[in-house]
């Protein structure tokens, strides 16, 4: 009982920052002739209801896809239309064709903002609580909670979903993709996952972990006995599920074409402005998008992007475990931010909820990405008029994890998973010794760098010669530091491989 009164004043807690940070602006107000996020939610709504499912990704004169043309898989079409019925019960101008463009109004606004209170409610939030109630580590009903309140008060989710404005649903499923995985209910997990990928196709940073730590379960169990029958009904489900989501398109292969081409704009380029990977800031010195064509630029991102990957991705199916496959997740997810085609700013929560996974098994680490992964966000954030709840939330979070975990004294090579890695080293490395306090000065050395550029950024204005040098000063910042957690996050990954062949040989 006292377990979930404890859980139950943390999604409160959650809830009510939630709320006071959807209180402001949102993405595009006022800001005609696109506004923002907001309004292409809005606007699929507008779409989904007023025309027929075989218009919804044409180009037509009642569906000009250069604005906000549903660019989602089918699934966000689907919950678009759901939420555009309830909209036109409520008051029909919310949803009106052509009219309600850039529709501005307290009553809706109060629609859409309880949309994604719905959203968090049922989906989200529930797999946040229950996975951390069902960790062995987490047994005692405190740390149950502390966990699930750091991990809800992650300030980098609630901006985007609460501020910029967006639906928390795809890695609401993911989420419960891991949570039934780590069950062993690897058929429901595989539906979930389907879900998620069917409501964003970003969720493709998460599927090699997915299907590697599946397919990696199947070879441990025999391909010619118990682990084919699992292959058989992976592949079964996987099937059903790509096929239920996608049957009203089904019928014509042209609108699946249409709907592929969407999803893969791949005419727009190697990356977009200000992100925090390595395209963008490699951009500052040479404009590689100027240089090659679009589809050499696809090669180019997708050979690096599967290089980088591939030793985690290899790990897991030779040594399936779900500890291996959260770390996975984040390594993988990080390779595909830093290296992939087209990514957005918002694109590091896909590493994000990962690292909230493992929160409890790294505080320390998982503290410093997740504030790294806030503030890489930053020119957006500004942009959105997210200043105000930008500078509350990063240091609530920040005190939450100090208060939760003690963070500052988890720095040891044991805390960070690294002993093994510093063991081989210690050797050839004499300043092993002196490895915590290391650590400690780079975080809050980080923190500091952070803090500067932060408030550059919001009160000082650029030299009229350089008018992107804080947005691109904070993207090359945050992408130096991506590279290096990639570095670590693989090290742990490959280090506890080797570490676990060599106990088992002792054993």
């Amino acid at each position: 009982m006292e377990k979930w009164s404890l859980m139950t004043i943390t999604v409160l807690l959650a809830l009510t920052v939630r709320w006071a940070v959807s209180l402001g602006s949102y993405s595009g107000a006022g800001k005609p002739p696109m506004y923002g996020d907001y309004e292409a939610q809005r606007h699929w709504q507008e779409i989904t209801y007023n025309l027929p499912l075989r218009q919804w990704y044409f180009n037509t004169s009642d569906n000009n896809l250069l604005y906000w043309g549903l660019d989602y898989p089918p699934l966000t079409a689907y919950h678009s239309l759901v939420c555009a019925f309830i909209a036109r019960l409520i008051n029909p101008d919310w949803v009106a064709l052509h009219t309600s463009r850039g529709y501005e109004s307290q009553p809706h606004k109060l629609f859409m903002r309880t949309t994604v209170f719905v959203a968090d409610l049922l989906v989200y939030i529930p797999a946040v609580i229950l996975y951390c109630s069902s960790l062995k580590e987490t047994s005692a009903k405190k740390k149950a909670s502390t966990c699930a309140l750091c991990i809800l008060l992650y300030p980098g989710l609630i901006l985007i979903d609460h501020g910029h404005f967006q639906y928390p649903l795809s890695l609401g499923f993911a989420l419960w993709g891991v949570l039934c995985l780590s069950h062993d209910w690897d058929l429901l997990g595989s539906v979930a996952f389907c879900l998620a990928l069917n409501y964003k196709q970003m969720e493709l940073y998460h599927s090699l972990p997915f299907f590697c730590y599946l397919l990696g379960k199947c070879f441990k169990k025999g391909l010619k006995g118990k682990g084919l029958v699992l292959l058989t009904k992976l592949a079964g489900t996987v099937v059903f599920s790509f096929a239920a989501c996608w049957l009203p398109f089904g019928t014509d292969v042209e609108q699946i074409m249409q709907v592929l081409r969407r999803l893969f704009p791949i005419d727009r380029g190697l990356d977009r402005d200000k992100v925090a990977n390595i395209w963008c800031s490699l951009s500052v010195l040479i404009k590689i998008k100027n240089i090659v064509s679009p589809q050499t630029q696809l090669k180019l991102s997708f050979a690096v992007t599967f290089l980088s990957l591939l030793p985690a991705c290899i790990k897991l199916t030779v040594q399936p475990s779900l500890r291996g496959f959260k770390f996975a997740l984040v390594s993988c997810a990080l390779s595909f931010f830093l290296f992939s085609f087209q990514v957005h700013e918002k694109s590091i929560l896909l590493v994000a909820v990962p690292v909230c996974l493992i929160i409890n098994e790294i505080p320390f680490m998982a503290t410093w990405f997740l504030l790294l992964s806030t503030f890489s966000m930053l020119p957006l954030l500004l942009k959105d008029g997210l200043l105000l709840p930008y500078a509350m939330t990063m240091p609530a979070f920040l005190a939450v994890c100090l208060a939760s975990f003690s963070i500052l004294d988890k720095t040891s090579a044991e805390d960070l998973q690294l002993k093994a890695f510093t063991l081989a080293l210690r050797g050839y490395v004499s300043w092993f010794k002196s490895f915590p306090r290391i650590v400690r000065s780079g975080f809050f050395l980080s923190l500091s760098l952070m803090g500067v550029l932060s408030l550059l950024s919001a009160a000082v204005p650029p030299p009229q010669s350089l008018p992107d040098l804080f947005p691109v000063s904070v993207s090359i910042v945050s992408c130096l530091h991506f590279l290096l957690f990639l570095v670590y996050f693989n090290v742990v990954i490959l280090w506890d491989s080797k570490n676990s062949k060599s106990q088992k040989k002792t054993s």
